[in-house]
């Protein structure tokens, strides 16, 4: 069973990874403007999250009459719905981003996320610096610098320097904010002391969808976005059915990368995950290419190179590390049973001398 569900968490990410930054740019450059709006498609999908939890509590209240509606403690929600506020901000910078960009371009970008993963982790959660994931924050910098230096060959067509640039940086400052997001969950399940369960990652998805969601939708009463969507849907390239068709298709595709790439990290774990995305993200960018007709020119493949280089290189220390954790748990697991079966020898032994 759970080779199936991995199976189909797989997929979903997959589907999430490829499909949600085309259809966000395929939002944009057909006469798409809301930049608040579109942030908030790509958290509100989140009532799905509604359909598992209802059918966990249901099991839960059979088995038990008590039953509590919500694990989550206080304290842990209060700390979810700060990543939930990050999470909006997040969201805001990448769709920038890619509103000026080209997909291929943003999603390389995108790919430094790792980089500041790492930092992020060594300064909240004390995870340790090897040299396979120095290499990465190098060679993952490097990528980014090299696609910095090529701005003017990628810039579309009737976009200025400074719109390019603009997006350029906030699409790097998306990437340090999703960098932020995961040693934050982790560090806030720490401190929080509770078991962490399949249904408690479920909630705290809720929650963070809820309130970037809500942090979205404030930001689009400011902005007006409520009342220009209609207008912009009529003035669409693609037609006013296929915009509402795209919209749509924005928030469900964000939602299956969502939670893809949390069910792989249940049914096997976040390195799993992360080497899932790393192993998708030259598929989103050759679809890029084949659907939007993009550019791509040497230093974008430099760039791939690098950055593929620096996912190698991190992940393929991560399993190093946890193979030499686990051989030193299974050493110590068998110096105990030496141990005991020596103690154990010892008292046979003088029991038996008493004996006689």
């Amino acid at each position: 069973m759970n080779v199936i569900f991995f199976t189909i968490s797989c997929l979903m990410l997959a589907i999430g990874i490829c499909g949600c930054p085309l259809l966000i740019r395929l939002y944009f450059i057909h006469g798409g403007k809301r930049l608040w709006f579109s942030s908030f498609l790509q958290t509100g999908g989140f009532p799905i999250m509604l359909i598992p939890l209802l059918v966990a509590y249901t099991r839960r209240h059979n088995r038990s009459a008590g039953t509590n509606l919500f694990y989550m403690k206080p304290r842990l929600l209060a700390a979810t719905s700060v990543i939930g506020i990050i999470t909006g901000l997040g969201n805001y910078f990448y769709v920038y981003g890619v509103a000026q960009l080209p997909v291929s371009t943003s999603s390389l970008i995108l790919a430094s996320q790792l980089a500041f993963t790492a930092v992020f982790a060594f300064l909240l959660v004390k995870q340790k610096f090897t040299a396979y994931s120095v290499n990465a924050v190098v060679l993952l910098t490097v990528a980014a610098t090299v696609l910095g230096m090529h701005t003017s060959s990628d810039r579309p067509a009737g976009e200025s320097s400074k719109a390019y640039l603009l997006g350029f940086f906030m699409t790097l400052v998306s990437a340090v904010v999703y960098g932020l997001m995961l040693p934050l969950v982790e560090l806030s399940i720490k401190k929080a002391k509770q078991a962490v369960t399949f249904t408690l990652g479920l909630e705290m998805q809720l929650v963070m969808g809820f309130v970037a969601t809500t942090f979205c939708t404030v930001g689009m009463l400011i902005n007006n976005d409520f009342k220009a969507i209609a207008r912009e849907a009529k003035a669409y390239e693609l037609g006013e059915t296929n915009y509402y068709l795209v919209v749509i298709s924005i928030a469900m595709f964000c939602q299956c990368f969502s939670m893809g790439a949390f069910g792989i990290i249940f049914y096997s774990s976040s390195l799993v995950s992360g080497m899932a995305i790393a192993v998708l993200l030259p598929a989103t960018e050759l679809l890029a290419v084949i659907f939007f007709h993009e550019k791509f020119q040497a230093e974008k493949g430099v760039s791939l190179f690098l950055s593929l280089w620096g996912f190698i290189s991190y992940f393929y220390g991560e399993i190093k590390h946890n193979n030499n954790g686990s051989n030193n748990n299974d050493d110590n697991k068998t110096k105990n049973m030496s141990m005991n079966q020596t103690e154990e020898g010892t008292e046979l032994a003088f029991q038996t001398t008493v004996d006689l």
